[in-house]
C-alpha cells in the first residue's frame, strides 16, 4: 500500500502538471488560429511537429532506459549510478545536436529544439529514476507551456508576423535544460565509472531506441501527412480539432512516469501480485481523470470547435473518432509501460511498428479524399493496434488484465487521500 500510495502522489502531480500543460496547449493553438490566417496556423503547426518528431527520435528512448537502471540500482545503494546518466547523456546530446545542425536549412531556428529536448528528457527522466517527480511536474508540465503559450500570445498581441512563432514557441526549452540539469545535480550521487556501464545500458536500450524513434513518428506523422496531402488549411483543421488528445497522453504520461519506477522494481523482484495491483489501480485512474473528458469532448464539439473560429466548424467529426479512439485507449491502462518495464523492448518495437505500418496504409488512403477525418480515423486505427497488442501479450505472458479485484482499490476515499 505504501508503494501504491507514493505511486498515487507522483501520479496526482503528474496528472496536475499534464492538465496546465494541455490547457495551456490548447490556448496556443487558439491564440494561433484566431491571430492569424488558416494557411499560416497550418504551416506553424506542420513546422512544430516536424521539429518535436525528429527530437522523439533524437532522443533514442535514453531516458525510459535511465529510468529502468537508476530504479534497479537502488537496491545497491545507486552503486555506479552517476555512469548510467553519463552513458546516456553524451549519446543522446551527440545525435540530437548533429540531427538539429543537418535539419537546420529545413527547420530554422526550430532545428535548436531537437537538442534541448533531449538533453531535458535524459536529465528528468533521471530525476524520476531517483523518485522524484517534481522537476519533470515543474519544468516540463508547467513553465515550459506556459512560456511558449506567453512568447507566443506576446508575438500575436504584437502583430509579428507568423515567420516569428517558431522562434517564441522555441526559446522556453532552453532555461528548461539549465534547470533541470540543476536538479539532477543534486540528486545524482558522484560513483566511480563500472566497466560495462555503457554497453548494458545500450544493450538494454538499443530496441527502445527504435520503438522510441517510431513511437515519436507515430504522434506527429499524422499532421506532417495531412499537410503533405491536404494541404496546410486541413493541417490546422486537424490540428485544432485533435488538441484535446493531448489531456488523454499527458495525463496517461504524467500517471506513467510515477509508476514505471515501482512497477520495474517490482518485476526486478518477481512480485507479480503487485505489478498486477500497480496496472489495474492505474488504469482505473486513467478512466476515471480522461473518460468524462473525453464524453463531454463528444457532446460539445460542435460548440467548443467554434473557439478556433468560423473556419474550424467542420471538424466535428474528427472530435468523435478521437474521443471514442482515447477512451478505448485509456480502457487499456499503461500496456507499453508494463511490458517495457517487464524488459521485452523488442516486443514493444514490433507492437509499434505494426501501429505505425496501420496509421501510414489508412492515411495514404483515406487523406486524400477525405482530409482531416481521414487523418483522423488512420490515427485511431494505429492507436487501436498500439494498445490491442501489448494487452494481449501481458495477458498471456503474465495473466494481466487492465480491470480486476484491484481496481476497487482506485475507487477508496483513503487512497486519494494519500495522494
Amino acid at each position: 500500500m505504501a508503494a501504491l500510495r507514493r505511486v498515487a502522489r507522483g501520479g496526482l502531480a503528474g496528472v496536475t502538471g499534464a492538465a496546465v500543460g494541455a490547457l495551456a496547449q490548447f490556448l496556443l493553438v487558439v491564440v494561433v488560429t484566431r491571430a492569424y490566417p488558416v494557411e499560416v496556423a497550418g504551416a506553424f503547426f506542420t513546422s512544430i511537429a516536424l521539429a518535436l518528431m525528429v527530437a522523439g527520435v533524437a532522443k533514442l528512448d535514453a531516458g525510459n532506459g535511465l529510468v529502468f537502471f537508476i530504479a534497479r540500482a537502488e537496491t545497491y545503494g545507486y552503486h555506479g549510478v552517476s555512469g548510467y546518466v553519463r552513458a546516456a547523456l553524451v549519446p543522446v546530446a551527440v545525435v540530437a545536436t548533429a540531427t538539429g545542425l543537418l535539419l537546420w536549412p529545413v527547420l530554422g531556428v526550430l532545428a535548436l529544439v531537437p537538442p534541448a529536448i533531449a538533453v531535458a528528457d535524459v536529465l528528468l527522466a533521471a530525476c524520476r529514476g531517483f523518485g522524484s517527480m517534481r522537476p519533470t511536474v515543474l519544468l516540463d508540465g508547467v513553465l515550459l507551456p506556459l512560456s511558449q503559450l506567453a512568447l507566443v500570445a506576446a508575438a500575436a498581441m504584437a502583430g509579428l508576423s507568423g515567420a516569428s512563432l517558431p522562434l517564441a514557441w522555441a526559446l522556453p526549452y532552453l532555461p528548461v535544460v539549465a534547470l533541470a540539469a540543476l536538479a539532477l545535480r543534486g540528486r545524482t550521487p558522484r560513483t566511480p565509472y563500472l566497466p560495462g556501464t555503457a554497453r548494458d545500458l545500450w544493450r538494454h536500450t538499443a530496441p527502445r531506441s527504435a520503438a522510441g524513434a517510431i513511437q515519436a513518428v507515430f504522434q506527429r506523422l499524422d499532421i506532417v501527412i495531412v499537410a503533405a496531402l491536404g494541404g496546410p488549411v486541413q493541417a490546422a483543421v486537424y490540428t485544432a480539432a485533435t488538441r484535446f488528445k493531448v489531456v488523454g497522453q499527458l495525463a496517461g504520461q504524467g500517471l506513467a512516469q510515477a509508476a514505471q519506477p515501482r512497477l520495474v522494481k517490482a518485476l526486478a523482484d518477481g512480485d507479480l501480485s503487485r505489478v498486477r495491483e500497480l496496472y489495474q489501480v492505474t488504469t482505473m485512474w486513467l478512466v476515471l481523470a480522461t473518460w468524462p473528458i473525453w464524453l463531454g469532448y463528444a457532446v460539445l464539439a460542435p460548440w467548443l470547435l467554434r473557439v478556433f473560429g468560423p473556419g474550424y466548424a467542420s471538424a466535428v467529426p474528427v472530435a468523435l473518432v478521437l474521443a471514442a479512439t482515447m477512451m478505448a485507449a485509456t480502457g487499456c491502462g499503461m500496456v507499453d509501460v508494463v511490458l517495457t518495464a517487464a524488459g521485452h523492448t523488442t516486443a514493444s518495437l514490433l507492437n509499434l511498428t505494426a501501429a505505425v505500418t496501420c496509421t501510414l496504409a489508412l492515411d495514404l488512403a483515406l487523406i486524400p479524399s477525405h482530409g482531416a477525418l481521414g487523418a483522423a480515423i488512420g490515427w485511431a486505427g494505429g492507436v487501436l493496434v498500439k494498445n490491442a497488442l501489448p494487452l494481449w501479450q501481458l495477458h498471456h505472458r503474465y495473466g494481466l488484465r487492465p480491470f480486476g479485484r484491484h481496481s476497487l482499490a482506485a475507487l477508496r476515499p483513503r487512497t486519494w487521500a494519500a495522494a
